[in-house]
């Protein structure tokens, strides 16, 4: 990835921390910014705040504060402060103040007002009450990711609307983003839309901004839950999570019991189930109503239904008890119910478990089995229809079995299955599970300058795997500036901070579900040492000059100054940086070479500076037979040392003058030096050994590391590589003729020290341990400076450096250490030359912490000689595991605590043992591990060593209140609690009569009694009593055990009859039930041709039956076995003689069917309906009549029979009747009326009929009236 080309700054100097403050109290935060006049902003929960009383904004310069005033918990809130581009979020925590009175609301701190709190992001309604939307702050912009506003979590009550907002920038974008909203890990709720849920979208052309809405109406319990929002575009990818917490409805006093058993089946003619989880809801909820709870907050809802049915049936009557159930046979009643009206599927014979669980990278077989072997069968994915893509998904069939396999199980194959058969379909769900991710590489300790790259970097076992990173326990994310960069590259997961700060410093933790890697960073301020300054040099003509200096960071670059001017390399002058070495040789010094020169290192603020001297050698006439005499400067000084370096090069030019030519003769007055040979070949060490010293040894002429060069005015003295052996007093002899003259020089090496020793560790700790160490045997030649002290991980390979400024003591606490991790120690000394190689290291050792004090202490057990004491482990136990307990007493009034046992105890109980009857004894408990000893828990009041009387009392476990049944053969162990002090008496008897100890074990302890049978036999069945007493007080139970075995085979087994396909057989009860009740008997059947048996019934309850079904010309046997708890009798019932089903013609018989009567008496399906029609038009009136027979038709107007009258005719086609009118008059207005008469009754049907005349109508029939008057 490559690097960016400019990071962004933060605006902060000083950033606001995460603060916790007692609820009532004042919080302060307090941000500095890096210039003066910066516009800063603060923000709670994404709104701006405003200034007022509660909150107090001040800016001085660049120094800003934000005061939060009577804090409340309603300010448990995360806040944040932008200054420019740069934001920092922080957090408020609120916990409640220790109450040591009772508070009453009115005391309580008011909350603060309305338009004090900035308004919610998350918008919400309720059915009875909608809150008036004020004006709203600016919209908090978010400077990562697509998102200008991220959705809240919102909470709402049942049955109330909540809308969820998304606001994206589209400035950059070219079309509308794509946006989806999903509930949980997988469901898509754009197929959801409808009644409860409506998704909305808009566009601000001004501001550029897509405001995206999730609306979710009239809530109930299951809308809660987690909620993702995913915004996609062409390039771009963004998602946020919010959650939806859904609260239970206010109740009022009353509790309506017909709300509570209504339906819950709505918009259907039947109804549904009664819901008696809202009832059992809202009881639970009214009891803690009536009871008077003093508490404000709401207690969590408790549905009782679903813990009925998860609970076993003997814990029925405790929960009811706990929960108020007074109809607990009804619920009881319901829950059978339930389980019986489970449908048997026709389309499967096997459905598919409910759920499956695969391994990632795994392969997963689903299967079931239906009903029609040649049935086409559907699977379906989240809804969706699986298709055959590759080897991904196989699909066989294999007889009744369909089997789907899904190959190289991935995380997008966790999702719903279903298998579709016609109607019916087989649900289930497949969890794709990941493997644990290993951490195969941890992490390293770092220590950086400030200002330098921090790269972490570790090795999972899974490529692209997802691990999440925290610094001193808080998780990192990527910020507005981009401080933490996330890489991955294969396996490798990095961490990566590009300029770190002093704030950086502290452990950085990688995590993954399947381990932890901590590793810690320190930043330090720079700083340069220097290890070797450059030192003054006196060279001659065309000699070498080399200034050398050493400092403590490789990576440090530098220039090279001549009287203040930078030199330039060139052919004579190099200039070299060998790791921290920086270098500058000048070959053939001439005069103008003398100057002061310097070594400046880039960016610190030093001058290293030394100066160069160019010595003339002068020559002056020299008379003949002059003696010889050595020219040098430190002749007479005392005492005459040259110091050199380890490793550099010693020349030492020695001016000789004389006449003849002197002989030069070096030795060096050490046993342990070589010896080298002059130039001048006449002389051997013989004829001068009688001038030396008898410790002196001559040094000859070699072309070793050690030689000496002669020349006509001067000699030379030369030692390649200084080493420590060379160091010692040199002497150098010239003679000739005319005299002799020697002078001494001493040559010291100086180096860097020996390695000290391995440093100890000691007095270690949870996160400290004390370093000890010696001085080096070899200091070098130079005092020690300091000390330099590194440690490092013990699978580590990377040592890490604990101090910049040297040490000067010989012991050193190093702290910042994690507890449980296995460390190492080394030493480096240094001295003016450098620093030392590294120590051996120390003997591993790991920070550990002793454990804290043991909890719940308390008193099990008292009796007159003895107190059993019990206790729980520490709450921190460390990495250094726990050893053991150390169990102490105290009299009451003295000081002196005694040792209750001996040595440890890795127990968390004891019993303490020959105590002094009626001392009053003070215990308490220390827990001891490598570390040491935790602090004691003490028990607060003394103890008196007394027995207590406690009345006899035996606790019957349940199961034994009523009739324990037990095969033959298997093992009863009974046990019976009970309490009582002193241990009570106890008295087994079976049926009045005492036990017998061969047949029946009992074993008697303090706290209960064990009846052990190892094979019971039907004779141990009976009624047995459990008699406890102490002095005169006595208790018992008695307990019913019943033996049962197999029962014995039917008798009188006997063949009544046969006739047709069918045999009738009868039998009579077995004489040996077995001491359990016989439940049923089976009964089958074998041909007498092959003697297979086949069951025909079985769990048959009578003594008699007939088989049928038997095939003709065949002769049958027949078994009867008998069946009680235990099973089959082991024999059966045989008849004696086989039944013959006889070949016998067939005659067909036709059924005989009776006659059904259909007949009813006529009803009129259609009436007759009102009608008024004007004059001179035909009209008719019709009906519709059922009836059979078919009945006979009657019209009557106003009661008179139409039957006779040619105006009028009637009409029956298929029921329906008719009667026409022809050219009706205002005359044939009245009442009409149509009968209906048949063998089985009558019906009749009445309507009015109104005709209207017109004026012409009228006159014509007045005139035609007239005239047959006239």
């Amino acid at each position: 990835m490559p690097e960016p080309a400019k990071k962004t700054v933060s605006a902060f100097t000083k950033k606001p921390k995460t603060t916790e403050v007692t609820a009532g109290s004042t919080a302060v935060f307090e941000a500095e910014t890096e210039k003066a006049g910066i516009k800063v902003k603060w923000q709670r929960a994404g709104t701006e705040i405003t200034e007022s009383e509660k909150y107090v904004i001040k800016a001085e310069g660049n120094k800003h504060s934000l005061t939060i005033n009577n804090v409340v918990k309603e300010d448990d809130v995360t806040y944040a402060v932008i200054a420019g581009s740069s934001k920092v979020k922080f957090e408020l925590k609120v916990k409640e103040p220790e109450k040591s009175e009772t508070v009453t609301p009115a005391e309580a701190a008011p909350a603060p007002a309305a338009s004090e709190l900035p308004a919610p992001p998350v918008e919400s309604s309720q059915n009875t009450e909608v809150p008036s939307a004020g004006t709203q702050s600016e919209e908090p912009v978010d400077p990562i990711g697509i998102f200008v506003t991220r959705p809240q979590d919102g909470e709402v009550t049942v049955g109330g609307n909540i809308t969820f907002t998304a606001k994206v920038a589209g400035e950059s974008l070219l079309k509308k983003p794509s946006v989806k909203w999903f509930k949980g890990k997988w469901m898509d709720l754009a197929s959801k839309v409808g009644k409860h849920l409506q998704l909305h979208d808009s566009y601000d052309r001004n501001n550029k901004v897509y405001t995206f809405e999730m609306e979710i109406i009239e809530a109930n319990m299951t809308f809660a839950g987690g909620y993702r929002c995913e915004v996609s575009t062409k390039d771009k990818f963004d998602s946020s999570n919010f959650n939806l917490t859904v609260n239970e409805a206010p109740l009022s006093g009353d509790l309506d019991i017909r709300a509570a058993f209504r339906r819950t089946t709505e918009g259907h003619d039947e109804a549904g189930e009664l819901n008696f989880s809202a009832l059992l809801k809202k009881s639970s909820f009214l009891r803690s109503v009536n009871r008077g709870d003093g508490k404000t907050e709401s207690q969590p809802d408790v549905d009782v239904w679903e813990i009925l049915r998860k609970a076993p049936p003997s814990e029925y009557e405790k929960i009811a008890f706990q929960y108020g159930i007074t109809d607990l046979r009804g619920m009881l009643k319901r829950l059978k119910r339930i389980k019986k009206e489970e449908k048997k599927s026709t389309a499967f014979l096997k459905k598919l478990d409910p759920a499956y669980q695969v391994d990632k990278g795994q392969k997963i077989k689903l299967m079931v089995e239906v009903a029609n072997p040649d049935a086409d069968v559907k699977w379906l994915k989240n809804g969706q229809e699986i298709q055959v893509s590759g080897s991904k998904y196989i699909f066989e069939a294999v007889g009744n079995k369909r089997i789907l396999t899904i190959n190289h199980c991935s995380l997008a194959d966790d999702a719903a299955y279903e298998c579709v058969v016609g109607e019916e379909k087989s649900f289930t769900e497949l969890f794709v599970k990941e493997p644990p991710i290993l951490i195969t590489h941890p992490l390293e300790d770092q220590m950086v300058m400030v200002g330098e790259r921090v790269e972490f970097e570790c090795e999972v076992s899974e490529e692209g795997a997802t691990v999440k990173w925290e610094k001193d326990g808080v998780e990192l994310t990527r910020e507005e500036t981009f401080k933490y960069r996330f890489k991955k590259d294969g396996k490798k997961q990095y961490l990566i901070i590009n300029e770190s700060t002093k704030e950086d410093s502290g452990h950085y933790t990688v995590k993954t579900n399947g381990g932890v890697s901590v590793a810690e960073l320190i930043v330090q301020e720079k700083k340069l040492e220097v290890y070797q300054s450059i030192a003054d040099l006196t060279v001659k003509a065309r000699d070498q000059a080399v200034f050398k200096c050493e400092v403590s960071d490789e990576n440090v670059k530098g220039i090279w100054l001549k009287n203040g001017k930078e030199v330039v390399p060139d052919e004579r002058i190099k200039i070299s940086h060998i790791g921290r070495i920086h270098k500058l040789t000048i070959e053939d010094v001439t005069p103008g070479d003398e100057a002061d020169y310097s070594f400046i290192p880039q960016g610190f603020a030093y001058n290293l500076s030394a100066k160069l001297q160019f010595l003339e050698v002068k020559i002056d006439f020299v008379p003949r037979e002059e003696p010889p005499k050595i020219h040098l400067d430190c002749l007479g000084q005392s005492p005459d040392t040259i110091v050199v370096v380890a490793g550099n090069k010693l020349r030492l030019d020695v001016p000789i003058s004389g006449d003849p030519t002197p002989t030069v003769i070096w030795q060096k007055v050490n046993k342990k030096s070589d010896l080298l040979r002059s130039n001048d070949d006449s002389v051997t060490p013989s004829e001068n050994s009688s001038d030396l010293n008898t410790d002196s040894k001559l040094l000859f002429e070699s072309e070793g590391r050690v030689r000496v060069e002669k020349h006509e005015d001067h000699c030379v003295f030369i030692i390649e590589g200084a080493e420590k052996e060379d160091e010692g007093v040199y002497r150098v002899i010239v003679k000739n003729p005319v005299g002799e003259d020697k002078a001494d020089i001493t040559v010291k090496v100086i180096d860097v020290p020996d390695p000290p020793e391995a440093p100890k560790i000691s007095n270690i700790g949870e996160d400290y341990c004390t370093v000890q160490w010696q001085p080096p045997k070899y200091d070098g030649g130079q005092p020690v400076l300091g000390y330099i002290l590194e440690r490092k991980k013990k699978k580590s390979y990377r040592w890490m450096r604990l101090n910049f400024d040297l040490l000067k003591e010989l012991t050193y606490e190093a702290k910042r250490m994690i507890e449980g991790v296995v460390y190492e120690m080394r030493i480096y000394a240094v001295n003016s030359i450098g620093m030392s190689r590294p120590s051996p290291a120390s003997q591993p050792f790991m920070p550990i912490a002793p454990p804290s004090e043991p909890t719940h202490f308390t008193v099990e057990d008292v009796s007159d000689s003895t107190v059993a004491l019990k206790w729980r482990p520490p709450e921190r136990i460390g990495a250094g595991g726990l050893d053991g307990y150390i169990v102490e007493y105290c009299k009451e009034g003295s000081t002196e605590w005694i040792p209750a046992l001996p040595g440890l105890t890795e127990r968390t109980s004891a019993l303490i043992k020959d105590l002094v009857t009626g001392d009053k004894l003070h215990f308490r408990i220390k827990a001891i591990n490598l570390a040491g000893e935790s602090g004691a828990a003490i028990i607060k009041e003394p103890i008196t060593v007394q027995e207590i009387l406690q009345r006899p009392k035996i606790w019957l476990p349940r199961h034994l209140r009523q009739t324990l049944v037990k095969k033959v053969g298997e093992t009863i162990n009974i046990v019976i609690p009970f309490q009582g002090k002193p241990r009570p008496k106890i008295i087994w008897t079976k049926d009045g009569q005492s036990l017998d100890a061969k047949d029946v074990g009992i074993r008697n302890s303090n706290t209960d009694t064990i009846l052990f049978i190892r094979k019971a036999e039907l004779h141990h069945s009976g009624a047995y009593e459990v008699t406890l007493q102490i002095e005169n007080m006595t208790d018992k139970v008695a307990i019913t055990i019943q033996i049962i075995d197999k029962p014995g085979p039917p008798q009188n087994i006997k063949l009544t009859d046969v006739w047709g396909f069918n045999a009738a057989l009868e039998w009579t009860p077995p004489q040996d039930d077995g001491n359990a009740q016989i439940l049923g008997y089976t009964v089958q059947k074998a041909d007498k041709k092959t003697m297979e048996w086949y069951t025909v019934f079985d769990h048959y309850r009578r003594t008699n039956c007939v088989v049928s079904e038997l095939i003709m010309g065949n002769e049958y046997f027949f078994r009867v076995f008998s069946e009680n708890l235990c099973g089959l009798s082991e024999t059966a019932a045989t008849t004696k003689n086989p039944a013959y089903i006889q070949k016998t013609g067939t005659t067909y018989k036709p059924p005989c069917y009776k006659q059904h009567d259909f007949s009813e008496p006529p009803k009129f399906t259609h009436p007759l309906v009102n009608r008024s029609v004007i004059a001179g038009y035909n009209t008719t009136l019709s009906c519709a009549v059922r009836g059979i027979p078919k009945p006979k038709i009657y019209w009557y107007k106003n009661k008179v029979d139409l039957s006779g009258d040619a105006k009028y005719r009637m009409f029956s086609k298929q029921g329906v009747l008719t009667l026409e009118i022809r050219k009706p008059t205002p005359f044939d207005g009245g009442f009409y009326t149509c009968k209906a008469v048949n063998e089985c009754g009558e019906a009749e049907i009445e309507c009015k009929l109104d005709v209207r005349g017109n004026q012409m109508s009228i006159m014509h029939n007045t005139n035609t009236a007239v005239k047959k008057q006239q």
